[in-house]
């Protein structure tokens, strides 16, 4: 049986499946509503608006011939929601989710009916319904789409009707149909600043319609922009925001470093809020050269961002910088956002900043950080993309794969221009605004040009610039205020556990060797697990890229680095051999820190048996947050950063590894160490029974000595240091000329064992010809 428009909105309708799908589904009801609005959830309306406005890149620009057909796929239903809803608007209807049907496995929708909005009719009011006379929007029209999800995982339309019984409305009106009506984001933020700057609807409309080009391409009516006006005037965080103020004022009194502010009224806010506790900023001292700005966790009641600043430790974990709840989106409000967390962050800028593309944030990135590299996440970009040409990606199923090579793949500069050209010639893309815009704004999302700027990138190749999900699995788009802190708090607590785990799994398990190399073994000692991990697959891999000299100057060499069998893949290293210096065209080590294999194959073959220390990045080492990077009075903390219980557990945690490490050196200092440690636990527990005035303290005297025999140790120390490195560059050189004959030898071997070889063939077949007769 085929699907049939309901007649009411509490009909429910049973669904025959005519056995394309197993039999394992229920049907469900979907009431329709009185005024004939459609059913998009608040996402899909903005994902819809985005595709059919001004504001998100009219998809009507594209393939005026595009039009739905039976068996035509999509890769998700929202897809086939927003196709069907952009050819809407081309045609000149409105449109609404009808009937579903969920599978009796797993309770997944596996089909879905999209109408027109004027399908069915709407149902008798009856006594208890409003007197008031509304006006008739249902006809019972009978165009639709039907899609279902195919084995394959794909959407398929499976049943199709095009024929309205009602008139369509034309092009310069059908930016005042429903499902066409949205305030975007882009739209929604001028609007805040112009609001902002005390203009009214009437004036911000029109600013709006002068943008767009016309009032058929703003995607909303004045009535719409006046209904978002009044409800961001009234913006707040609801009954939640008392638990938020709560917190804030709990985390003061409970740590001196904690930081917070507020824009406007502390208890009744209507602008934005910004906390980062003493870790948060401490981890910034020690991990703050690059930073991501992730304003994708929205609650949708409040409409309220929160928005984390966060970084990588280095184990290459999440590391959170602050968090901020943006209760108004204008570009003050994040000039403020900004200007705050840097002051919290001791005035210090990073050096790579990563956000959103909005317009909004870049002009606040601009003028907040003007020596900041500021990149856009370019996940969002392609998840952007997937949406401003969802008529080119259904069409071309070839296309995807192609722009994410043009993206990912191309190495060089010209590379990627001849690319992009070529990808719009074979695809008629020429004229589209959108990648137009994208192109324009390359230099700031397209790897090949932001490969000289640090951001923490250990997976290069992969394109890992995805924003940093410091809170995925905690925090999420339905998550609402009441249970905000509650789960903020909880992921806190379990990101400290697993770089807790990952301190001990680095300390306590030995990574396995899988060379000779004195280079492998002082980087074991050197990083952290991962990191060396890492490190490890570039020297491994440096067995198969031989390193060729096309150029010497004497000082300097160019060196053509190339995998065995793939010469058209080579990249160019220059090599200053005095100063053991290198530059690769790959930049792995400049966005990354962590060397890569065409480097370390040249240092192979010029005798650089030890990693240089200018390639040794101390915010992937184990020492990493050994030494504070930022001044702790400037950052606010407290003194000597004792008064927090959580900097008080960073600063214990950090000596104790510090102490396991010299500890462990050799068996004579493991037994003065363990036994230094046992009368520290003693002191310890005296201290927890009986208070502090039972440990023993050194006498005045007694320090003032320490101190100068201390200074007399450090000086001798600096002495013998300076020595052994000496000791160390000659060894260095003696090794290197060592390897040199070893190198002859093996070569004056080979040559004796073929001669050797010759000679006794010669003779074996003397040995065995007959005479000539």
């Amino acid at each position: 049986m085929d699907y049939k428009p309901l007649a009411s909105g509490s009909d429910v309708v049973e669904f025959d499946l005519g056995g394309s799908v197993e039999d394992d589904t229920i049907a469900l009801d979907l009431e329709h509503p009185d005024d004939g609005y459609d059913l998009f959830e608040e996402d899909d309306l903005v994902q819809l608006a985005s595709s059919s406005t001004r504001f998100g890149d009219d998809l009507g620009n594209g393939d005026p011939n595009l039009e739905p057909y039976e068996g035509m796929e999509f890769d998700s239903e929202q897809a086939s929601r927003i196709f069907y809803n952009s050819y809407a608007r081309r045609v000149g209807f409105s449109t609404r989710v009808s009937v579903y049907q969920r599978s009796r496995r797993d309770g997944s929708i596996i089909c879905r009916q999209i109408v027109c909005s004027r399908e069915g009719f709407r149902r008798d009011g009856g006594e208890n319904r409003s007197k008031r006379q509304r006006t008739i929007t249902r006809v019972g029209c009978k165009a639709q789409m039907t899609v279902k999800k195919q084995s394959s995982g794909r959407w398929a339309v499976s049943k199709l009707v095009k024929e309205h019984n009602h008139e369509l409305v034309p092009p310069d009106k059908v930016h005042c149909l429903r499902s066409h009506r949205h305030v975007s984001g882009p739209a929604r933020s001028l609007i805040d600043t112009l609001q902002a700057a005390g203009m009214g609807p009437s004036g911000v409309m029109s600013v709006l319609i002068k943008e767009s080009g016309g009032i058929n391409n703003v995607g909303f009516t004045k009535v719409d922009c006046q209904n978002y006006m009044s409800s961001s005037r009234q913006r707040t965080l609801g009954s939640g925001g008392q638990l938020v103020f709560d917190y804030l004022k709990r985390m003061q009194d409970e740590d001196p470093g904690f930081f917070c502010a507020v824009q406007g009224d502390f208890e009744n806010s209507t602008g934005n809020i910004f906390w980062a506790d003493s870790n948060s900023r401490m981890n910034y001292s020690y991990f703050g050269d690059t930073v991501t700005f992730d304003t994708t966790y929205r609650t949708n009641r409040y409409r309220v961002p929160f928005a984390p600043f966060t970084g990588w430790n280095h184990h290459g974990q999440p590391v959170l910088f602050g968090c901020a709840l943006l209760l108004n989106e204008s570009e003050s409000s994040f000039v403020w956002l900004f200007q705050t967390w840097l002051a919290a962050m001791s005035g210090c800028q990073p050096v790579s900043i990563t956000t959103d593309q909005d317009r909004i944030i870049r002009a606040a990135v601009v003028q907040v950080f003007p020596g900041t590299r500021h990149r856009f996440c370019k996940w969002n970009v392609f998840r952007e993309a997937q949406e401003r040409l969802s008529h080119i990606y259904q069409s071309h199923p070839t296309f995807e794969a192609e722009f994410l090579r043009c993206i990912n793949v191309t190495e060089t500069i010209d590379e990627f221009e001849i690319c992009w050209e070529s990808l719009l010639k074979m695809y008629d893309l020429d004229s589209n605004e959108w990648l137009q815009s994208m192109y324009h704004a390359r230099q700031q999302w397209v790897p090949v040009f932001l490969r000289d700027t640090f951001f923490g990138e250990m997976f290069v190749t992969q394109g890992s610039d995805n924003i940093n999900s410091y809170f995925d699995g905690y925090i999420n788009a339905s998550t609402n205020i009441q249970v905000l802190i509650k789960q903020y708090e909880k992921a806190i607590a379990t990101r400290h556990e697993k770089e807790v785990k990952a301190d001990y799994d680095t300390l306590n398990i030995s990574p396995i060797l899988r060379t000779p190399s004195p280079m492998e073994k002082q980087a074991a000692k050197l990083y952290t697990r991962i990191i060396f991990m890492k490190f490890q697959e570039e020297l491994v891999e440096t067995l198969a890229y031989p390193a060729t000299v096309v150029d010497d100057t004497g000082s300097e060499t160019m060196f053509r680095v190339a995998k065995f069998g793939e010469d058209h893949k080579g990249h160019f290293v220059k090599f200053n051999v005095f100063e053991k210096k290198a530059s690769c065209s790959c930049q792995m080590f400049e966005i990354s820190g962590i060397i890569c294999r065409h480097i370390l194959a040249v240092f192979r073959v010029t005798n650089v048996l030890t990693l240089p220390s200018h390639y040794i990045l101390k915010r992937w080492t184990r020492n990493a947050k050994s030494g504070v990077l930022l001044d702790e009075h400037a950052l606010g903390l407290p003194n000597d950063s004792h008064d927090s219980s959580a900097a008080r557990y960073d600063n214990l945690r950090r000596e104790a590894i510090k102490y396991v490490e010299e500890g462990a050196e050799s068996e004579c200092v493991y037994n003065v160490a363990m036994d230094a440690l046992r009368e520290a636990a003693n002191k310890v527990a005296a201290a927890k029974k009986h208070g502090p005035g039972v440990v023993q303290h050194t006498p005045k005297n007694c320090s003032q000595q320490l101190v100068s025999c201390t200074v007399d140790q450090d000086k001798k120390i600096e002495e013998l240091a300076a020595e052994l490195e000496i000791a160390i560059q000659r060894c260095e050189a003696y090794q290197a000329k060592l390897l040199t004959i070893l190198k002859d030898m093996e070569e004056q071997k080979l040559k004796l064992s073929v001669n050797v070889r010759n000679v006794r063939l010669n003779l074996k077949m003397s040995n065995h010809s007959t005479p000539f007769m």
